[in-house]
């Protein structure tokens, strides 16, 4: 039987823009990204370096491990 680990990079980018009335746009201009790459981090489809995710929670003035974090399965 394999063994692995699944691991996922979970966020809270979304809900912590809405609280400030930030549009997606809004957000990638202050941080320098485009607003697809604030969507696809927003629904999972992009993992941010951390140089960004540092961006992006110094812009929404959260520390980084409130908007981030690990989920992951080990199967053994």
């Amino acid at each position: 039987m394999p063994t692995g680990t699944t691991i996922r990079l979970l966020n809270r980018l979304r809900v912590a823009r809405a609280e400030r009335d930030l549009s997606q746009g809004e957000l990638a201009r202050s941080v320098g990204v485009s607003r697809q790459t604030i969507s696809s981090i927003e629904t999972g489809q992009y993992c941010p370096s951390t140089v960004l995710a540092f961006r992006l929670a110094h812009a929404l003035g959260e520390p980084v491990e409130r908007l981030f974090w690990l989920e992951g399965e080990t199967d053994a």
